[in-house]
């Protein structure tokens, strides 16, 4: 029987893959079955996004009275229209780039979204939508499901996660995910010099190619170690990478540099789908200073980061195989605190980008009247979900990547979700 990861980590033969093949644990990914020339690019807003903030029902007059110091005005916001329910809506004033795209019909703002009895835990909120189950949160992500469906042959490289670690949603039974924050420094490490370096490369490459039928945990090291070194060429290609032509990504945004690299992934061609970025800081309990404050530079953060992303793979052609997908693990409370911030709330806001999308408002804005308001919940403190973020879900797994979100999801969420894509 062939070990899974599970069986890998269980035998403690972690330790010596890890330090062998240097880089984080490699195992092999599957290509998205039927869209193997279609990307997903996931952007985790990691603290709890105010969604209040970043698309403002800026004329509910109780928005104004709720809010006193971290409103934002009409003349403030960058105006986008009226959703179905004839609110007036707005986009935070550092989001010109988002709203050049958005005017171009690709990007999609949901509303809205969330589950029954929001928790306002940031581990369970988090795990909750690693997993897709606020019943039952353990166990793999609804990322990581899906690559477990996929069938061989795999490459070591068919999905990437940028930050350190790999997040709840990338976790899988069967498959693991490569953690590349820094393509430049992903390489085969040695204390000597050039030639006697790549002589032990040669002979590591040359030991881990043996697979011991008979030796199951043995020869996943070495399948894993093998998969290690071919994928160090291609992801050095990476590390060269050069934006198109007057696209800058700028070198102060972590945020930006992930997405640069990706943008390299895509431009090189060498096989990833599945990609994995977060940008933190979204915990705005105090100081959140909506206009020019800490929120204003999560904004700038997050619109330099995508415009120049955009702008790169449009260029490039590629916008049309890319989809970015971006949420947060709930949104915030309506009422402003006595520390010019919000807490922990409910509902947030979905985001979706890129050339298949089609862009729009989609779903309502709430009702910010505190008063037997349907649209609220907690006593009128919080937003109220209207669209299940499973349903999302669904339809990027469904109608882009290919894959059965019913076996996915483990239920059926297609009703309702928004059409997107």
């Amino acid at each position: 029987m062939t070990p899974t990861r599970r069986d890998f980590v269980r035998g403690g033969v972690a330790a010596f893959t890890l330090s062998f093949a240097a880089p984080k644990f490699l195992c092999d990914l599957a290509l998205a079955q039927g869209a193997a020339s279609r990307n997903l690019v996931v952007v985790y807003l990691s603290g709890g996004n105010d969604s209040l903030s970043m698309v403002v029902p800026y004329a509910d007059p109780f928005y104004l009275s709720r809010r006193p110091t971290i409103q934002l005005s009409a003349a403030q916001v960058i105006q986008i229209g009226r959703d179905s329910n004839n609110t007036l809506l707005g986009l935070h004033p550092r989001l010109a780039g988002l709203k050049t795209i958005f005017d171009r019909g690709r990007l999609a703002l949901i509303q809205r979204t969330g589950y029954e009895n929001s928790s306002r835990s940031h581990f369970q909120g988090t795990d909750i939508w690693s997993t897709a189950s606020p019943a039952s949160t353990q166990g793999p992500g609804w990322l990581g499901r899906y690559l477990d469906t996929l069938p061989a042959p795999v490459d070591p490289l068919a999905a990437w996660n940028t930050t350190g670690s790999t997040p709840h949603a990338l976790q899988a039974n069967l498959v693991g995910v490569p953690s590349i924050p820094n393509p430049a420094a992903y390489a085969f490490t040695s204390p000597n010099n050039l030639a006697e370096a790549q002589n032990e490369r040669l002979y590591a490459s040359r030991i881990s190619s043996h697979v011991p039928v008979n030796r199951p945990h043995l020869g996943f090291v070495n399948a894993t170690a093998q998969a290690a070194f071919e994928t160090l060429d291609r992801v050095l290609a990476v590390a060269n990478y050069t934006p198109s032509t007057g696209v800058v990504y700028p070198n102060n945004n972590g945020f930006a540099q992930a997405l640069k690299a990706v943008a390299g992934v895509l431009a090189n061609g060498i096989g990833t789908r599945i990609f994995w970025v977060q940008t933190g800081g979204y915990d705005t309990h105090a100081g959140q200073g909506v206009q020019n404050g800490g929120y204003a530079g999560l904004m700038t953060t997050l619109n330099d980061g995508l415009t120049a992303f955009y702008n790169d793979l449009s260029n490039r052609g590629l916008l049309s195989q890319t989809l970015i997908l971006q949420f947060s693990e709930f949104g915030r409370r309506i009422q402003e605190n006595g520390s010019a911030g919000t807490d922990h709330g409910a509902a947030s806001i979905m985001m979706a980008m890129g050339g298949p999308v089609r862009g729009n408002i989609y779903g309502t804005a709430p009702n910010l009247n505190p008063n037997g308001n349907p649209t609220l919940e907690n006593g009128g403190n919080d937003v109220h979900y209207e669209t299940d973020f499973r349903s999302v879900y669904a339809k990027v797994i469904d109608n882009w990547l290919g894959g059965d979100s019913t076996k996915v999801l483990a239920g059926d969420f297609r009703a309702g979700a928004p059409d997107i894509i």
